[in-house]
């Protein structure tokens, strides 16, 4: 079982900073792939990115390639992610997954998810 708390967001200004941090419980952290997913008012949630468990691979959404960055601490069970350059359309609630298959978490089909972290970027 993998409980999973996000952290960090916020209201900020266009072209501002955040990085959101995701706790996890359990031993089983270091041997999970974790992603962010986030979903906007009125519209699905969408894939934002993911990080192997070791850190070895990485993926991101067109949306957000070149402006995110994803990484993770094993030794702290927490999953980042920077979030640089933001824009007004980057508002959404944020959520940690977590799953052993890098392709469930892609798909969003993952074992163990966030409560989320509210994302405001004003124009």
């Amino acid at each position: 079982q993998v409980q999973l708390v996000e952290s960090g967001g916020g209201l900020v200004q266009a072209g501002m900073s955040l990085r959101l941090s995701c706790a996890a419980s359990g031993r089983t952290f270091s041997t999970y792939t974790m992603g962010w997913f986030r979903q906007a008012p009125g519209k699905e949630r969408e894939f934002v990115s993911f990080i192997t468990w070791n850190g070895g691979s990485t993926y991101y959404a067109n949306s957000v390639k070149g402006r995110f960055t994803i990484s993770r601490d094993n030794a702290k069970n927490t999953v980042y992610l920077q979030m640089n350059s933001l824009k007004p359309e980057d508002t959404a609630v944020y959520y940690c997954t977590a799953d052993p298959s890098s392709s469930t978490v892609r798909t969003g089909r993952s074992l163990f998810w966030g409560q989320g972290t509210q994302v405001t970027v004003s124009s």
